[in-house]
């Protein structure tokens, strides 16, 4: 476990080499998505904070428009956030998000908690990025300070060194 002092007391995130936590989620079209059944393929896990806030929008317009770069690398992208799959339905039709927003919304933050990314003060989640390998083995964490957008250079870096060792 990785500790992490931005939320009001000190967490534990899953480290680098551990099992990912599984979960199964609502995406914007009310449809399930377990992480357990992208097994075999490498996937990014990025819990944000809340749908149509600034920073959170132009990190996911990032990873819209280089979508491409993640599936070089055999990853799927699987967005998380607070919000319901009504919101975040309207999200993804106005920012034209083709990959999954995934609905934490109840139990509220439960699998943010999981991830130990889950401010329990305001009651969202944190920046966190989670690369998970074809296996289900954590291999890359980073959580961003509170205001801090992510740097899509790192998660290109990771996916780059994955896509190495797994030849």
């Amino acid at each position: 476990m990785t500790e992490v002092q931005q939320a009001p007391a000190p967490v534990l995130v899953p480290g680098i080499g551990e099992v990912a936590p599984d979960f199964e989620l609502l995406n914007q079209y009310g449809e399930p998505v377990r992480l357990s059944d992208f097994r075999g393929r490498n996937v990014v896990v990025v819990f944000y904070p809340f749908a149509f806030s600034g920073i959170c929008t132009g990190e996911l317009c990032e990873i819209r428009d280089n979508i491409g770069a993640f599936e070089d690398s055999n990853a799927t992208v699987l967005a998380i956030s607070v919000d319901s799959k009504f919101a975040l339905r309207a999200y993804a039709e106005q920012e034209r998000y083709e990959f999954d927003l995934l609905a934490d919304f109840w139990p509220h933050g439960a699998v943010a908690q999981a991830y130990g990314v889950f401010d329990a003060r305001s009651g969202m989640a944190l920046r966190g990025t989670f690369i998970i390998d074809a296996e289900g083995l954590i291999r890359y964490v980073v959580v961003n300070p509170r205001g801090q957008a992510r740097d899509l250079a790192g998660y290109r870096q990771a996916l780059s060194e994955l896509r190495v060792q797994q030849g």
